[in-house]
């Protein structure tokens, strides 16, 4: 709520167990319809069946789908509900192919790479190394109200995409840190 009120643009619900920053289809429905309207409702999910991306579109009021994992395009496009594919990037050649493999996103979503991790690293990569994309880019990995305003003005994402750098601890959020983080991004946003 506190996110809403200094006006973030979506707020994304976590699907997926093993994040420190999950939720359940009860505890998301029920912020959801707390909300204000004209805000967008993500839900956030990694290799998760097809009948768990169903169910919580069938009880939550998401809009817009964000795959995490090694979902194909496939897999995205059968829910009928525009998605964004997050890609953990390695390198420019092998970010451009995989987002070439997802021409039906409506945005490309960039994370850092680890290994045993499909986001949450809390650590940034090198923006230079960004290659352009046909899909609006959305840009993720260890960003926080210090480093975002240098992330919009060399990158110039559609957006931004953050959790852990607003966070007081894992999973919970910070008012004041979401406040600085947004005043970041406006400041940059000015000077572009």
């Amino acid at each position: 709520m506190a996110a809403a009120a200094l006006g973030v643009d979506a707020i994304g619900f976590v699907f997926y167990d093993k994040s420190p920053r999950a939720v359940t289809s009860a505890a998301a429905c029920d912020i959801i319809q707390q909300l204000p309207p004209f805000l967008v409702k993500v839900g956030l999910f990694v290799n998760a069946t097809p009948e768990t991306v169903f169910s919580s579109l069938s009880s939550c009021a998401i809009d817009i789908l964000q795959f995490h994992g090694d979902e194909d395009e496939n897999y995205c496009r059968q829910f009928d509900v525009p998605y964004i594919k997050a890609l953990r990037h390695r390198s420019t050649l092998e970010t451009r192919e995989a987002a070439a493999r997802f021409p039906s996103a409506c945005a490309i979503l960039l994370d850092s790479f680890d290994p045993g991790r499909f986001g949450g690293t809390g650590h940034a990569f090198n923006w230079t190394e960004i290659p352009e994309v046909t899909q609006p880019l959305v840009l993720a990995g260890g960003l926080t109200p210090l480093n975002v305003g240098s992330a919009v003005a060399q990158v110039a994402p559609y957006a931004v995409d953050v959790s852990g750098g607003v966070e007081a601890g894992p999973g919970i959020k910070s008012s004041e840190r979401i406040q600085q983080f947004m005043a970041a991004v406006a400041a940059a946003d000015e000077v572009n």
